[in-house]
């Protein structure tokens, strides 16, 4: 009902990509068998604006789809992103809350598609460069995980994450790099998110004044989203990490130290061993 990974096989020509059994108001596309950026789209910035989950660009304006569908979405363009002729794709798609609304819960107005339910909110927001500025989520817990990416203009992806350390407010992850964690004030302002806000400092990459923003926020849901984290053990046995449930989507970046965002579903590998991986942070296949 609120998530679901699909594939599919470019033609260059028009297609109606189906099966995803909910609109999939962010929609994040990646092609398997040939280089290319991660393609971000959702229902708040609109059909024509891109971001590259890889990639510190600012928002591109291109119509790579044409609409979100009650079952996935419809594309008429032949791009490398999305629908070029051969290749293989994947798409992992969330249901958000629709049309988004004005949420007045933070010193800066946002506008929220929020699925309650499901944990998992839009956020688009205007930073106003004061360090210690509230931007409301729309939904009824503290965010697990916040992605924020400035788009106004080039900035790095900031990730806080609950369980990333003992002070998780006082750091943050990139998501385009392989970076350990960061320790700056600047970006959450060394606070945590609430049921009803989080809250950013003066970074650029988070709240320069007069440029725009959008943030995608979750939190853990009992047998549907699982944030948390885990220690190595280095054998081949493997760490066993509980969830609740058996995921459709697990995406992993070690905190301590360089490496990749290791991104797994449930489709490309529907049974064990789960080997086909692509990474966040890079065009690779």
């Amino acid at each position: 009902e609120h998530f679901n990974t699909v594939l599919w096989t470019g033609t260059s020509a028009t297609q109606s990509i189906t099966g995803f059994n909910h609109t999939p108001e962010l929609l994040w596309t990646k092609a398997r068998s040939n280089a290319s950026n991660h393609g971000i789209i959702d229902i708040v910035r609109g059909t024509n604006k891109l971001l590259f989950a890889d990639d510190t660009s600012a928002e591109y304006t291109q119509a790579i789809i044409d609409s979100f569908d009650s079952d996935g979405f419809t594309t008429t363009i032949a791009s490398s992103l999305i629908n070029l002729n051969g290749y293989t794709y994947a798409g992992w798609g969330w249901k958000a809350g629709g049309t988004a609304v004005s949420n007045t819960d933070g010193s800066i107005t946002s506008q929220v598609s929020a699925n309650v339910d499901a944990g998992f909110s839009i956020v688009s927001y205007t930073g106003n460069g004061t360090s210690g500025a509230t931007i409301g989520h729309g939904l009824s817990s503290a965010p697990d995980v916040l992605l924020v990416k400035r788009r106004s203009a080039a900035n790095d992806w900031q990730v806080y994450h609950s369980a990333n350390t003992s002070t998780p407010e006082t750091d943050y992850l990139i998501l385009n790099q392989t970076l350990s964690t960061i320790d700056t004030a600047a970006t959450w302002n060394d606070t945590a998110p609430t049921s009803s806000v989080f809250t950013v400092g003066s970074g650029t990459g988070v709240n320069n004044s007069g440029d725009t923003y959008i943030c995608y926020a979750f939190h853990s849901v009992d047998g549907y989203l699982k944030a948390g984290s885990y220690t190595g053990n280095g054998s081949t046995d493997g760490t066993f990490v509980y969830t609740g449930f058996r995921p459709a989507f697990v995406l992993t970046k070690e905190s301590s130290s360089t490496s990749g965002w290791n991104l797994r579903d449930s489709v490309r590998s529907p049974e064990n061993i789960v080997n086909e991986v692509l990474q966040a942070n890079t065009s690779s296949a």
